[in-house]
């Protein structure tokens, strides 16, 4: 009977399938004899061992070898600080000088990198021999905050930042000034009025207007109507926006403001959100200052000297010493305004300061 042959390591080397009688023969790492198995086992637990043995050795080397350790803060680089400084970042490594560079918990490190609010992210990595090398993305201002005398800034997501007046100077920031963003509300509160900030600055920036560039401030206590205060020669007016329709309330209240004034001098408050019903727009006067007689028939528009405006004034008549009082739909001239409302950090930190004297 011949004998057949394979080549099962595929190194050209032909080997008998079976012994001389028939038996197939079993694979090197399964011996058949008792001897086999006991010598196999044998020589596996020595190469285990000794692989063991000099992982230890390797690591006891690393960890007492001096050139693995971290001799300062020298030892630390940093990128992509703009609003911070290697010493913002300092206190998150102080437990590190003087330890090995294999010990230091990177992601540890990143986490608390990313609870200074200017950070929005952070990438630490080790460099041999003795050296962590920092990479952060910045939060991007985007809008002044205000909470009592207190001027802060905001980043897109809500996250509060905090710069001195000088430096806010300094980087000559030019924001709208935001309220309602308080920093006792949840991270997720604060990011939704933010949405609402932003979508209203990007509708009246639209097509290259530019219009958020008049608007002085926008309170966003309500996230359901976004409040701007407009500068109109030497006073300001409060704008109702509403939470949706931002352009088109805009340029309604930029087509109509110079007539509502001249008819209504006392003018404060200009309510937008009640376009639903036949166009109706609710204006405000200054406290303790008196209504003026009607100048047309067929009112859209309604007149109230009320200091607030309950939502169905637009539907109901006040009662009969506040009257509605109807005022002219005719759009006057759009005119562009030769200064523009939005807060600078120069003007910002020069308002605070008067304030507090």
């Amino acid at each position: 009977m011949p004998l057949k042959f394979d080549d099962p390591d595929g190194d050209g080397v032909l080997r008998p399938a079976a012994s001389r009688f028939g038996k197939p023969r079993p694979p090197w790492w399964r011996p058949a004899s008792t001897v086999g198995r006991v010598f196999l086992t044998t020589a596996a637990l020595l190469v285990f061992g000794a692989f063991g043995v000099a992982s230890l050795l390797l690591a006891r080397f690393i960890e007492r070898d001096a050139r693995f350790r971290i001799a300062g803060s020298g030892n630390i680089q940093a990128a992509g600080l703009t609003e911070l400084s290697r010493s913002d970042l300092m206190p998150v490594f102080g437990e590190d000088i003087g330890r090995n560079v294999f010990f230091v918990p990177l992601s540890q490190r990143r986490h608390d990198l990313e609870q200074i609010p200017w950070i929005e992210n952070a990438t630490v990595m080790r460099v041999l021999p003795d050296q962590i090398r920092v990479s952060v993305v910045e939060r991007k201002p985007v809008a002044f905050t205000q909470h009592g005398q207190t001027i802060g800034l905001v980043d897109a997501n809500g996250v509060l930042l905090t710069m001195s007046a000088k430096t806010m100077a300094e980087r000559h920031f030019s924001f709208p000034v935001v309220t309602g963003i308080d920093p006792g509300d949840s991270a997720d509160a604060r990011k939704a009025r933010m949405a609402v900030y932003l979508r209203l600055m990007a509708e009246l920036d639209a097509d290259g207007k530019h219009y958020s560039e008049q608007i002085s401030e926008i309170d966003l206590t309500d996230p359901e109507d976004a409040r701007v205060v407009m500068p109109e020669q030497g006073s300001d007016i409060l704008v109702h926006l509403g939470e949706e329709k931002f352009l088109d309330r805009f340029e309604r209240y930029k087509a109509n403001i110079a007539a509502w004034r001249q008819q209504y001098p006392h003018l404060k408050s200009v309510d937008l959100r009640f376009d639903h019903y036949d166009d109706r727009v609710i204006l405000q006067m200054a406290s303790g200052a008196e209504t003026p007689e009607p100048a047309a028939e067929n009112p859209d528009m309604t007149a109230a000297p009320d200091a607030s405006v309950p939502g169905d004034a637009a539907k109901k008549p006040s009662a009969k010493k506040n009257k509605p009082v109807p005022v002219s739909k005719h759009a006057a001239p759009k005119r562009t305004a030769s200064n523009t409302g939005r807060r600078t950090a120069a003007t910002t930190s020069s308002r605070d300061s008067n304030e507090g004297n």
